[in-house]
């Protein structure tokens, strides 16, 4: 028995489908391409055989997944950094108590979110400056 192309074409989406549901970072995707490419390679020359389809196959993939290391962005830049740290977006920002704090805690409603907060005593009406952002706590302090 011989590996025919569509053996390859077989294990080329099956690695496709494979990327799919793993979190390999889209190592299957490029070894899959690699084995659909050596699938087309045997379908146009029927007498390669098993061991070139093989060797061509790893040099595919090998140069397949650097050259997508190599081309790949590095890291990307949003932009909304703070978009999953809400509290972090409101430090320096200035807003008027609508309750009181008492013994150095109380609750700042900012747009549609209440927010706890710790700070110095201040009365309603008192506006405070955001410091700092301790999960789902403002830490304030009064506004000059």
């Amino acid at each position: 028995m011989s590996i025919q192309y569509w053996h390859w074409l077989v294990l080329g989406f099956g690695l496709l489908a494979l990327e799919m549901f793993l979190p390999t970072g889209f190592i299957l995707l490029w070894i899959g391409i690699a084995a659909v490419a050596v699938g087309a390679a045997s379908w146009l020359l029927p007498g390669m055989g098993w061991e070139m389809a093989f060797v061509l196959w790893g040099v595919l993939s090998v140069v397949a997944v650097l050259a997508w290391r190599r081309l790949k962005p590095l890291s990307f830049e949003s932009d909304k950094p703070m978009l999953n740290r809400r509290g972090q977006s409101y430090v320096g920002r200035v807003f008027t108590l609508t309750e009181p704090v008492v013994n150095g805690v109380g609750k700042l409603r900012v747009d549609d979110t209440q927010w706890r907060i710790t700070g110095p005593d201040a009365p309603a009406g008192t506006q405070v400056r955001v410091v700092a952002a301790d999960g789902t706590t403002l830490r304030v302090e009064k506004a000059d």
